[in-house]
């Protein structure tokens, strides 16, 4: 087989292999999902995306003698996966857009895909950001992609770069502190100081922004209220021109606009989501927001913490090193699974960075310390 043949059955086995992942993936959202419309569509993602793997397969078996071995799992999709089964569709409903975009944006300047599999992957993308805005319902059935609610993916996300800050800030301070004293206990002092402070300053500004920002969709959804009841032919002709410029047919979405204006609440909530791209059942608590800000810091912030409350000296700057080496890599594996990254460069560079102000504390430490004696 040529150079080029070789290269080409690469391009090949890796568009199966996201194919396959991507049916993986709808399948186990299918199976945990309990609404049978949205059961029916992923079911449906499912079974396109493994035609599109059947296509990248036939192609390989021209290139290649006998049946290719099916390729393993990424990284990426058995996370998603396994959180699907624990949290629930909702929790990855985002991630799986994002991916979904990346194909879309990919099969453009793939030549051997055919039209009809690019154009079914950008469809994908809608198809997703339709069912994170909410059900199959009139109202919501022309979801846009830039409207939709943070959910437990947004929580997962926050989750994991809290844990990163607590991590990587309370080593950089341990570190620094232990470069210009041997005296543990000042050491396990500033850590713990670095921990709480860094948690209720996380929490706290957490709870600013959650709240301020509830402030202000609660205002706007009380003033699309005030315009419903005042204005009701009107605001049916704005939802109305939403849906034509989706490429709604006209009759279709006066038909439309026409059930959903028959319920208050529904109407208020299809304009909410649709003029003002808020969803009303997810505005968030700004002290669940700000607990759960403080416990991801917190856990991270612990891990370099505990060598020094158990060890002394180098044993402990060693220890401290190497469990958060460990944990960083965790870290950067997990944010990979939502950037799409390959699960060990972002844990080598996670390690790099966390290795970089580390060093740098320690050695403006060890200066100070050396100064001040």
């Amino acid at each position: 087989m040529s150079r080029e043949s070789d290269d080409t059955a690469t391009r090949y086995r890796e568009l199966w292999a996201e194919e396959l992942a991507g049916a993986t993936l709808y399948r186990a959202l299918a199976e945990r999902t309990k609404d049978p419309g949205r059961k029916d569509v992923f079911t449906s993602l499912a079974e396109a995306e493994a035609r599109h793997a059947d296509h990248w397969l036939a192609k390989l078996a021209e290139l290649s003698d006998g049946d290719p071995k099916p390729p393993r799992l990424p990284f990426r999709t058995r996370t998603l996966v396994w959180l699907t089964r624990w949290l629930g569709p909702d929790a990855v409903l985002s991630m799986v857009q994002r991916g979904e975009s990346a194909a879309a944006a990919k099969y453009g300047n793939v030549a051997d895909a055919p039209e009809a599999m690019a154009e079914q992957e950008a469809a994908h993308v809608r198809v997703v950001a339709a069912l994170r805005g909410g059900d199959s319902a009139g109202g919501r059935i022309a979801a846009s992609e830039g409207r939709h609610r943070a959910g437990a993916g947004g929580a997962l996300r926050a989750a994991v770069f809290g844990v990163n800050d607590g991590l990587v800030s309370n080593l950089s301070l341990v570190m620094g502190v232990a470069g210009g004293t041997s005296d543990r206990g000042f050491v396990v002092l500033a850590g713990a100081a670095g921990l709480v402070a860094g948690a209720f300053s996380m929490a706290a500004g957490e709870w600013v922004s959650v709240r301020s920002q509830r402030e202000l969709y609660e205002n706007e959804l009380r003033i699309e209220r005030a315009e419903l009841a005042e204005y009701p032919a009107e605001e049916a002709e704005e939802l109305e021109l939403i849906y034509r410029a989706k490429g709604i047919d006209a009759d279709e979405a006066r038909s439309i606009v026409e059930r959903i204006m028959r319920s208050p609440d529904v109407a208020l909530d299809t304009m909410a989501r649709e003029e003002l791209g808020i969803d009303p059942g997810s505005l968030g608590s700004p002290w669940v927001a700000a607990v759960f800000s403080f416990a991801a810091f917190a856990i991270g912030a612990v891990l370099p913490l505990i060598p020094f409350v158990l060890l002394s000296g180098t044993a402990a700057i060693g220890t401290a090193a190497a469990v958060s080496a460990i944990a960083l890599m965790l870290v950067g594996a997990a944010i990979s699974v939502f950037t799409g990254r390959p699960p060990l460069r972002s844990g080598v560079r996670m390690v790099a960075i966390g290795a970089l102000a580390a060093g740098a504390t320690f050695g403006i430490g060890t200066l100070v310390g050396a100064g001040s004696g």
